[in-house]
């Protein structure tokens, strides 16, 4: 196996499931997004492991500050939930 596959989220999450939701916001004006970032492979992944994502592609954000700061909120709430239910 490469070395990369060891780290990748992709690759990780397609062997086992994280315990828990995730959540993730791309941006759809992203200039990595078709490149590098793919977000549709690391969704079919979740779903061939049955990890539960919820993927929330943002129409018109692209990879800065505002779009960061605009969902940062609601990842902070996401988080939290599951820190509360872990305990």
């Amino acid at each position: 196996m490469e070395t990369w596959r060891a780290h990748d989220a992709t690759e990780l999450v397609a062997r086992q499931p994280y315990p828990g939701p995730i959540l993730i916001d791309q941006g759809t004006a992203d200039q990595y997004l078709a490149a590098e970032l793919k977000p549709e492979k690391f969704a079919a992944a979740a779903a061939r492991s049955r990890q539960q994502l919820t993927l929330r592609m943002q129409k018109g954000y692209d990879h800065g500050y505002y779009f960061i700061q605009t969902f940062m909120g609601d990842h902070l709430t996401h988080h939290a939930r599951q820190l509360a239910r872990s305990h």
